[in-house]
């Protein structure tokens, strides 16, 4: 996982999976990275293929802070197998999705 901060967007390449085993890892990184200066959180997920509900309460935890914030997360490039698990829990609404 890669970050790259820029005022005023974090931009965060995710892993090929984020599930339980790399969870507090992949939030951990995430926390340590945002600043007050970000309004917008960038998620090239385009490399990640499986995200689980541990992944998904990490998009949840981000989606808060972020609104919290007025700010927003975007979704860059999920793969289709990451699609359906954001369509099927209906969290794809919570968040602008660029395919």
């Amino acid at each position: 996982m890669s970050l790259v901060t820029t005022t005023p967007t974090l931009v965060v390449n995710t892993p090929a999976e984020i599930t339980v085993v790399n969870a507090s890892f992949v939030k951990k990184h995430l926390q340590s990275a945002l600043t007050a200066a970000h309004s917008r959180v960038d998620l090239h997920m385009q490399n990640t293929r499986f995200i689980d509900s541990s992944g998904l309460g990490i998009l949840v935890y981000l989606h808060k802070l972020m609104s919290a914030r007025d700010g927003c997360v975007r979704l860059l490039h999920p793969a289709r197998s990451v699609l359906q698990v954001l369509e099927l829990t209906r969290m794809s609404h919570l968040f602008e999705i660029l395919r």
